[in-house]
Formats: C-alpha cells, structure tokens, sequence
C-alpha cells in the first residue's frame, strides 16, 4: 500500500523572510484541514536554476515566485501563460506531473479580484484609470486594466524613461504624464492606483498633489504596510472609495493555493485577521 506524499509549496526570493505568504497559505491549510506546507525558501542567485530544478524530486508541486526572481523564472520555465507573458515576469510556478514547469502570474488577477471585492460598483470602463510609478507590479496592473477595457491610462513615475518604455510595449491607450503634472490629471480618473513603494513603511511619503480627487473615484494603494497609507486617507477624507493593498496579496495566492492543494479558498475577514 503507496502513502500518498504531502504537497509542499513555498515562496523563493531573496530575501524572503519578510513574506507573508507562508501565514496566509498556512493560515489556508488549517482552515481547511488539508495535509500541506508552504515554507519560505531563500536562494541565492548562483543556485537558482539548480534548485528549482530539485524542488519538484523533494515533493514540491509548486511555488510562488517575489523579488529578484520573477524575471528569471521566465527564462527557465517549460511553458509560459499568456498573462505572465504579457507582463513579463512570473510570481506562480505549477511543478506539472508530466515534469514540465509551468510559470503564470496572478498579479493582475489579485489585483482586480480585489477592486471587485474592496469597490462592488467599479468598472475598469468607465473612465480613465491614472497608475503611480511603472515597475513590476505597474505592469500587471496595466496589463489588466486593459484587457477589462480601460478607455486610457494615465501613467506617470518618477523616472520618465521607464513610463516611456511601458508605453511603447502597452501601446495608445498608455498616455505618458510627467511626474510633476500628476496631481492635474486626477479629477475626472475612475480609478487611481499607487503601485509605487512611496508610503511603505521606512519609505518616503507619495507627495503628488491629491487636491483633484473627486468623491466617488476608486483609490487603490499596493502598500499595504501600512493598511492605511496617507495617500488612501487623503483620498477618503474626499470621498473616495478606497481599497487596500492587503487584499491583492490575498487574491493572487488563490488561483495557486487551489492548483496546488486541490482546495479554492476563501478571501474572508479571517483571512484577513491571520495575514495581519
């Protein structure tokens, strides 16, 4: 008589002792009583490869993917998703059973589910979206905003040349605005996202003007350290409708946590309180 084995997930990056996705996959696993675990793994960069190689022999059947090596992970994965394609980096990897490594990113998945929860009303066709800041996480942000059908984009960052290079790959609906004229082209946005790490904790404040915001435009920050950034209590002191970053992080575990572990969580409260 065969045991079955214990799938084993975790999250690769360097650092990674500061992710929360061990708590939140932990947190997943218990709820629902099913055998697993989600350790973090720190790999140095001369390992990478070799080592994601061996996961899948140790019993792993997948991991997550967090800086500096969501890129590379593109390199060496057997099949790529269109969404990870298109955002050019990938935070999801299924160890298949054919041993083929599969890498996807639910990144603009997280991102949206939780405008959906955070703002039941929103519609990413409504009106212009404007976007801070043009890294990786701006990228999956861009990227499904407009497949829902986003009518423009208003991205600004403070390095003009990296909103200029997300121009040229996202194409028209991408308008370039320079980072000093941010705060004039908020009032008739419906949606404003910060994807930059201005108001993290230990980082300096996002000191765009918010004057333009108007009651009822959807406000979202990534950050979520703090929950309540000041760019989001700004904007709910003008009555916007504000979401946090928490419920991204959340949302983008869940397409993983359910290939991995056969199980479709829940985003909850108590989701939340575990994670916190």
């Amino acid at each position: 008589m065969t045991v079955p084995s214990i799938p084993l997930a975790g999250v690769i990056g360097a650092p990674v002792a500061h992710s929360r996705s061990p708590r939140l996959h932990g947190h997943w696993l218990r709820a629902y009583g099913l055998p697993g675990h989600y350790v973090p793994l720190e790999i140095a960069a001369e390992d990478f490869e070799a080592a994601v190689r061996t996961l899948p022999k140790l019993g792993f059947v997948g991991v997550n993917v967090t800086i500096p090596y969501k890129e590379k992970m593109l390199e060496i994965a057997d099949v790529v998703s269109d969404r990870a394609t298109r955002i050019g980096a990938v935070n999801t990897v299924i160890f298949r059973a054919d041993g083929k490594i599969h890498a996807d990113n639910t990144d603009g998945y997280g991102f949206i589910e939780n405008l959906r929860q955070g703002a039941p009303g929103w519609d990413a066709a409504a009106g212009p979206a404007v976007v801070f800041g043009a890294g990786g996480a701006a990228r999956a942000v861009i990227a499904s905003l407009l497949e829902l059908g986003a009518p423009e984009i208003r991205l600004t960052n403070r390095t003009r040349l990296r909103a200029d290079a997300l121009k040229n790959e996202f194409g028209s609906r991408v308008r370039v605005v320079e980072w000093v004229q941010a705060g004039n082209v908020l009032d008739d946005a419906a949606l404003v996202v910060n994807s930059t790490s201005l108001g993290m904790a230990g980082k300096a404040e996002l000191r765009v003007p918010l004057d333009g915001l108007r009651k009822g435009t959807v406000v979202t920050d990534l950050v979520y350290t703090p929950l309540q950034t000041r760019f989001l209590r700004v904007a709910a002191e003008q009555g916007c409708t504000c979401v946090d970053g928490l419920g991204m992080l959340i949302h983008q575990a869940v397409p993983g946590f359910e290939r991995w572990f056969g199980k479709r969580p829940e985003v909850d409260e108590a989701t939340r309180a575990a994670i916190l």
